[in-house]
C-alpha cells in the first residue's frame, strides 16, 4: 500500500525520524502537564470549574489549553497569552516607527521583538493568573463550596500558571527548532484534537439514547464534517496568480532574467486574525453581564449572550467582514509590492510599473477579499447553526470557527514539510499525483 510504503520512507529518513520522535515526546510531557491539578485545589472545585467552562468564551479558552484550563491544571492558562502579546506587538509594529524599525532589521531586529513579546506574555501572566484564581473561587463558592485563596497563596498559585504557561511556551519553540512543524500552533492543534474523540464519543452517545435521530442523523453530521473540512482547505489555500514578467539582460554571453513568475494572492490573507478579533468584541456583553446579575440584563444583552440567537451571529459575521478588510489592509502593502517588482525589472503584463500596478494589485485584493470575507464569516457561525440543528456544543465546535482553521492550517503545514523531506531524498511525496499546495500557517 502507498501509505505503508510513505511511512517506511518517512522512517528510513535520520533528520525527519529524529524530528518526529522529538515531537511526540514533547507532546506527551505537554498532555502530561494537562493533568497536573495546582496543589490546593479539591476535585469538587475542578467539578465546578469544568462545568463553567463548557460554554461560551471559558469553552474556547479550555479547548485552545486542551482541556488544562478545565482541569485547573498547572498548563491552565496555557499559550492564550503569548498569543495576545504576539498580537499586541504585531499591532504596536503597525502604528509605533520604532517596531517598524526592528521589523526591517532582518534576524536581530526578529530576536528584539521575540524578547519583548515574552516580556509582555509575562505581564499578561501576572495579570490573568489572579484573575483565574479569582473566577476559580467564585464558581466553587457558587457550586456550594467554601475556597478562599489568601494573598500569599494566590501569589504562589499564580506564580507556578505563570511558569507552567512559559514552559508550555518553551515546549512549542522546542518543536520548532527540533521538531516538526510551528511549535505555538502545534501545540494548539494538540489541545484541540485532544477534545476530538470524547466531543465525538459523546455525539454518538446522544444521538442513540436521545432517539433525534439515531445512527442515520449521526453519519450525515459526520458526512457534513467532512464537506466543512474541505471547504475550509480551499480557504486556507485559495489565492490568485498575478504573473509577473521579468525584464531579459543580457552580460556577455549569457542571459538573466526574462522568465515569468507569479505572484499569490491569498484569498484569506487575514488567516484567523479577524475571528480573533471579532470574538473579543462579541464576548464584551458576557464580560460585562457576568459581574452583574444575568436575569437583569437588558434584551438586547441577553440576546447577545445566546451564541445561537439570530443577532449575535449576524453581528459577528458582520464584524469578521469588517476585520478581515481591516486587517488585509494593513498587512498587504501594494506600494511596497510594486516598488519591489520595479526595483527588480519585474512587471505585470499591460500594466505600467509604479502607481498602476499598485493600484492593479489593490483592486485585485479588494475583489479576492469580499467573497474570502464572507466564507470566512460563514465558517466562524457554523458551530451556532449546527448547534441549531441538536448537534452538541462540544462536537459542534469542529463545525467551522477559530479552531477548525488553526486545525486545517497547521495539518496542511505539517504535511508539506514532511514531504519536502521526502523529496529532498528522492522519495514519492505524500499524494500519489501532485504535490500538497500547502503554506506556513500560524495560530495568530
Amino acid at each position: 500500500m502507498k501509505l505503508i510504503e510513505t511511512t517506511k520512507n518517512i522512517w528510513k529518513i535520520e533528520d525527519l525520524r529524529k524530528r518526529i520522535t522529538m515531537t511526540i515526546l514533547l507532546v506527551v510531557i505537554y498532555r502530561i502537564g494537562c493533568h497536573v491539578v495546582l496543589p490546593g485545589i479539591s476535585p469538587s472545585e475542578i467539578d465546578a470549574l469544568r462545568n463553567f467552562a463548557s460554554s461560551g468564551l471559558m469553552q474556547l479558552l479550555d479547548m485552545f489549553s486542551g482541556g488544562a484550563f478545565a482541569q485547573a491544571s498547572i498548563f491552565a492558562l496555557g499559550i492564550m497569552p503569548y498569543i495576545t502579546a504576539s498580537i499586541v506587538i504585531q499591532l504596536l509594529g503597525m502604528v509605533l516607527p520604532q517596531f517598524q524599525k526592528l521589523q526591517r532589521e532582518g534576524e536581530s531586529g526578529r530576536m528584539k521583538i521575540n524578547q519583548y513579546t515574552r516580556y509582555l506574555t509575562v505581564v499578561i501572566l501576572l495579570l490573568q493568573g489572579p484573575a483565574y484564581l479569582v473566577n476559580l473561587q467564585v464558581q466553587v463558592n457558587a457550586a456550594g463550596g467554601a475556597a478562599h485563596f489568601g494573598f500569599w497563596t494566590t501569589a504562589y498559585l499564580t506564580l507556578i500558571l505563570a511558569a507552567g504557561s512559559m514552559f508550555v511556551l518553551w515546549l512549542g519553540e522546542k518543536i520548532t527548532d527540533k521538531g516538526i512543524g510551528n511549535g505555538i500552533s502545534f501545540i494548539i492543534l494538540v489541545g484541540i484534537i485532544a477534545r476530538f474523540p470524547g466531543a465525538i464519543v459523546q455525539e454518538f452517545t446522544g444521538r442513540l439514547t436521545t432517539a433525534q435521530g439515531g445512527l442515520v442523523m449521526f453519519l450525515v453530521e459526520i458526512v457534513m464534517l467532512f464537506a466543512v473540512i474541505a471547504g475550509a482547505i480551499l480557504l486556507v489555500q485559495g489565492t490568485r496568480k498575478v504573473p509577473v514578467q521579468y525584464a531579459k539582460r543580457i552580460v556577455g554571453n549569457k542571459q538573466y532574467g526574462g522568465a515569468r513568475q507569479y505572484i499569490p494572492l491569498k484569498v484569506n490573507a487575514a488567516n484567523v486574525m479577524p475571528i480573533i478579533f471579532a470574538q473579543a468584541i462579541m464576548f464584551i456583553p458576557i464580560t460585562l453581564v457576568g459581574f452583574s446579575d444575568a436575569a437583569s440584563a437588558s434584551g438586547v444583552v441577553r440576546a447577545f449572550m445566546d451564541h445561537t440567537s439570530f443577532w449575535y451571529n449576524f453581528v459577528f459575521a458582520l464584524l469578521i467582514i469588517v476585520f478581515t478588510y481591516f486587517y488585509t489592509a494593513i498587512t498587504i502593502n501594494p506600494t511596497q509590492m510594486a516598488e519591489d517588482m520595479k526595483r527588480n525589472n519585474g512587471f505585470i503584463p499591460g500594466i505600467k510599473p509604479g502607481k498602476n500596478t499598485a493600484e492593479y494589485i489593490d483592486a485585485i485584493m479588494s475583489r479576492i477579499t469580499l467573497p474570502g470575507s464572507i466564507f470566512l464569516a460563514i465558517v466562524a457561525i457554523l458551530p451556532a447553526f449546527a448547534g441549531l440543528f441538536g448537534v452538541q456544543a462540544e462536537f459542534a465546535q469542529f463545525f467551522g470557527g477559530t479552531s477548525l482553521l488553526i486545525l486545517v492550517g497547521v495539518v496542511l503545514d505539517t504535511l508539506q514539510q514532511v514531504e519536502s523531506h521526502l523529496l529532498m531524498r528522492h522519495y514519492d511525496g505524500l499524494l500519489s499525483s501532485g504535490r500538497i499546495k500547502g503554506r506556513n500557517v500560524s495560530a495568530y
